[in-house]
């Protein structure tokens, strides 16, 4: 069986220090759990508020219009948020804006700006470097399909130079207005020396898709990442009721964002900017409990003749990657506990086959050369009994396919 394990040991070790002393990964004045629970709250008390509330509003009454075309007026100069009371949704949302708060804390940015999806998201920083006249990607695979065929298809005329890490200096040229990564890439669970990444990048905006990692396992912008991706549809979210994405960034580069935003439509509602800010409150929880399980099925899987290689990554996580020896489809239909069903991140444990659906859409010997083969599964490990679970891989696994 040629099964490689990336140092789940150390994976678990990394857990054991995130449960302890909180100093693995702190905001910059508060531990990583404290600012989960408080970040973006700190004005509740003194409205005499407990929870957040959900403002529902899309407009706003204004008896002063000259003030009120003077902040529009100001927002369309800069992208600066208006100050005084909000004017319209489409310009931002007091609920989302307290997420926005909460994950720039987290990710240890000057901001955030929260998109309707993670691929609004993406589209929003393409077309921010577009209208620059920078419109050349310099991006590492895997990433994940669908971002990958937003940059290949050219669908926001953007054209792409696909390089392995040490290629990435010599691909970029005068037009280049942003290298993509993703650590832990999405499907493979393969990892980049980020802090190597962005040195590489030289002036170039490096933006790293933290999507599987979470600020609670890595802060890119801590290693030279100018912008931070979230499918915020995922962990951030944890609980699989709410689509979203988000750039945490630096100042600047978010007022860009929001113009776009402003321009494009593609704002987050705002309950689902509540729901998000609770499930940031319970991130560092969520992750550290299903990280735990994976750890423990990345190690069951490694010893298991019926599979051929896993995949899981030196910094830990909830992601499982492994290759069967049998059709992995019939795993597919054999589970009953886990849910067969595409995204991830939530708290219960979902499973898909890349090739079929989240890659797909990848032409196939890119998606193989990437190292997205047929046989690979993708497993998202929830917060179930981990017996439970293995339980139930042991026999969607079956008998096909053992050497």
């Amino acid at each position: 069986m040629d099964s490689v394990v990336y140092d789940t040991q150390g994976a678990q070790d990394a857990q054991d220090d995130l449960s302890g002393s909180g100093q693995v990964i702190t905001a910059p004045t508060r531990a990583l759990a404290t600012e989960a629970v408080h970040a973006g709250r700190e004005d509740l008390a003194a409205l005499g508020l407990h929870a957040a509330p959900i403002d529902l509003s899309t407009t706003y009454p204004s008896y002063d219009s000259r003030g009120e075309a003077a902040r529009i007026d100001a927002f369309a100069a800069d992208g600066a948020e208006p100050e005084g009371p909000p004017v319209y949704a489409r310009l931002g949302n007091p609920t989302v804006a307290r997420f926005e708060t909460a994950l720039a804390r987290l990710e240890g940015t000057e901001s955030a700006v929260a998109f309707a999806s993670g691929m609004a998201a993406l589209s929003a920083v393409l077309l921010v470097r577009n209208a620059m006249g920078l419109r050349h990607v310099v991006a590492v695979r895997p990433l994940y399909g669908c971002s990958d065929h937003l940059l290949t298809a050219g669908l926001l005329g953007s054209e792409v130079t696909w390089v392995d890490p040490a290629g990435i200096a010599d691909a970029l040229r005068p037009d280049t207005g942003l290298v993509m990564v993703e650590s832990p890439a999405n499907p493979t669970l393969a990892e980049l020396d980020l802090r190597a990444v962005a040195h590489s990048c030289g002036s170039v905006p490096l933006l790293a898709d933290n999507t599987f990692a979470t600020p609670v396992l890595q802060r890119p912008a801590e290693h030279g990442a100018r912008l931070v991706l979230h499918s915020a549809t995922k962990y951030l979210g944890g609980h699989g009721d709410v689509m979203a994405g988000v750039v945490a960034c630096d100042e600047e580069f978010a007022r860009k964002l929001r113009q776009v935003r402003f321009a494009t439509g593609g704002v987050l509602h705002p309950l689902a900017g509540y729901l998000l800010l609770r499930g940031l409150s319970t991130l560092p929880v969520r992750v550290r409990a299903a990280s735990s399980n994976a750890a423990e099925l990345a190690r069951r899987l490694a010893d298991d003749p019926r599979v051929a290689r896993v995949h899981y990554p030196r910094i830990g996580g909830a992601m499982i990657a492994f290759e069967v020896h049998g059709d992995p489809h019939d795993v597919i239909a054999g589970v009953r506990l886990i849910t067969p069903a595409v995204s991830l991140g939530s708290v219960d444990s979902l499973i898909q086959h890349p090739a079929s659906i989240s890659h797909r859409i990848v032409p196939t010997a890119d998606r193989q050369g990437a190292g997205v083969s047929d046989r690979l599964l993708r497993l998202s490990v929830g917060l179930e009994d981990v017996d439970d679970l293995w339980s139930d891989l042991d026999t969607a696994l079956g008998s096909h396919g053992g050497e």
